[in-house]
């Protein structure tokens, strides 16, 4: 042990991640396909009718984890961004910046599905509450970060710009997350909290989750095979790229 020291930062480098970006990403992918199928199976044909809602509340099998999501993966873009400041290593900047088209996904399926279930529920698809507003801020965010990513020439400067950005940007989760107790508002308190019991049935907490898991497992699939992208192209220069990218001519 005192001879043998823990290189931390062995896969901070593009070129050892690569590689391993490539064998963890079909894992991923597959838990994400087998979680949605079951999640998707509870929640619509399993769980129980709600009382109030009937079964217009099933949108919240996928409006629910898709919110948890959108908020997320802009608290771990704004985490990759320090890193990628703190430390100047190229991947964390590639990590934020393949993340943020899903989490932009993510974000606008919040909103659709918000706006079907808000429907039925509340006699209008849109109000401009604090949840819905700070929500739609959020995919203004995505979508500013992804404009500010492709307009800057320079990478290293893009880089840093974005994730300034991101990290500023990530003030406007806390106040989507807590907009219903800090505002009067439409939209409902969470049903699940850190401090207090579940306030749904049994089946349908099992259902959410198995969905936000899949949206997880989906968020990290899709980030890998994306950031394995954006190495090869910021590093098309470097022999180990070059020889990616022969292998991937020639299969």
């Amino acid at each position: 042990m005192s001879g043998s020291k823990i290189n931390w930062f062995k896969y901070a480098s593009p070129q050892t991640f690569y590689p391993l970006a490539g064998r963890m990403q079909p894992w991923f992918a597959w838990a994400a396909a087998i979680l949605a199928v079951v999640g998707m199976y509870v929640g619509f044909f399993v769980a129980p009718t709600d009382a109030q809602q009937g079964e217009v509340y099933r949108v919240i099998f996928l409006h629910v984890p898709a919110a948890w999501m959108s908020m997320f993966v802009f608290l771990v873009m704004a985490f990759w961004s320090a890193i990628g400041l703190g430390f100047g290593t190229r991947l964390s900047f590639q990590m934020a910046q393949a993340l943020a088209p899903t989490g932009a996904l993510f974000c606008f399926i919040a909103l659709w599905t918000g706006s079907l279930w808000g429907k039925p529920t509340w006699g209008t698809y849109w109000v401009w509450d604090a949840r819905l507003t700070s929500q739609l801020l959020l995919m203004f965010l995505y979508l500013a970060y992804l404009a500010l990513a492709n307009a800057i020439e320079d990478k290293s400067r893009g880089d840093r710009a974005c994730a300034i950005f991101a990290l500023v940007g990530a003030v406007n989760v806390p106040v989507i997350y807590f907009s219903v107790q800090w505002w009067s508002t439409l939209h409902q308190g969470a049903s699940i909290s850190m401090t207090k019991a579940p306030t749904m049935a049994a089946t349908m907490l099992m259902g959410m989750l198995l969905m936000a898991f899949a949206a997880w497992f989906y968020t990290i699939a899709v980030a890998l095979a994306r950031v394995r992208l954006i190495m090869l192209e910021r590093e098309s220069g470097s022999a180990w790229a070059v020889q990616q990218l022969a292998r991937g001519a020639s299969a």
